[in-house]
């Protein structure tokens, strides 16, 4: 019998760790997953936004539990990743959302410092986590790994230059891993945001003027919301996925479309 949607996009009885997901794409993405039933890690540098958000999985009947992490850091990684494996036994998918951009700056006036921060946080945790993970995921006969992209990892970025090469790093990262660990059931893939709607990017963009006119330069004239990312998380964490490893999903409206964005 052919399955139906109603099996291919379930997580029932999987655990999902996914990190910056007190806000944004992580949240939708965290909200997407344990609706669609999985046991779902929130987790951010904030203790008190991750209580606040168990606190309302709990209220709506959805199984969540709190871990803060500051995925920059290595022993915080390892604490995290026990920490998930101690309330829940397994980890079946790795959603590595949490990511930073803390300058505005040409690759000539960028610092070391600001380089190593921004390599850290974007492609470092999500290669040092995947170490920590992906041998439990193995070990249970497969599951997924998406990791958080972007559209700079694409076309060049003003300003963002080694946000953009980070990213990029992680669109190759996804074919590495999903490579070395195919013959596992490990499916490994990237997602690649365009504008979407978060605090980033309001406070970036400001009003609601400044918005629309991002967003017309978009083929589709409207900006990503969270839960546009989220579903193709699901999507590819979810059997309805699971012929689909070491890609990279442009989620951008149209906007890579066009040249000269830089």
């Amino acid at each position: 019998m052919t399955e139906g949607p109603e099996q291919l996009f379930r997580l029932d009885g999987k655990t999902a760790l996914i990190t910056g997901s007190s806000r944004g794409i992580g949240l939708a993405t965290a909200w997407m997953m344990a609706r669609a039933g999985a046991r779902v890690v929130i987790s951010s540098r904030k203790a008190d936004a991750c209580e606040a958000v168990t606190a309302e999985f709990a209220a709506a009947g959805l199984e969540a539990v709190s871990i803060p992490c500051h995925v920059g850091e290595q022993p915080g990684r390892e604490r995290l990743v026990a920490a998930t494996l101690e309330a829940y036994g397994r980890i079946d998918v790795l959603v590595c959302n949490a990511g930073a951009n803390p300058v505005s700056s040409t690759m000539q006036d960028l610092s070391n410092e600001s380089w190593d921060k921004i390599f850290e946080v974007n492609l470092r945790a999500a290669w040092k986590l995947g170490q920590l993970v992906l041998p439990r995921i193995a070990e249970q006969g497969g599951g997924a790994m998406v990791m958080l992209s972007s559209i700079g990892g694409h076309v060049a970025s003003r300003g963002s230059g080694a946000y953009a090469v980070a990213k990029a790093g992680v669109n190759h990262m996804a074919r590495q891993l999903a490579g070395e660990w195919g013959p596992e059931g490990v499916r490994v893939n990237a997602v690649s945001p365009g504008v979407t709607r978060t605090d980033m990017i309001r406070a970036r963009l400001g009003a609601a003027e400044a918005q629309a006119k991002e967003a017309s330069r978009i083929p589709l004239r409207r900006l990503a919301e969270p839960e546009d990312i989220a579903a193709a998380i699901l999507f590819l964490c979810a059997d309805a996925g699971r012929h689909i490893t070491g890609q990279t999903l442009v989620i951008d409206g149209g906007s890579t479309l066009a040249a000269g964005r830089v």
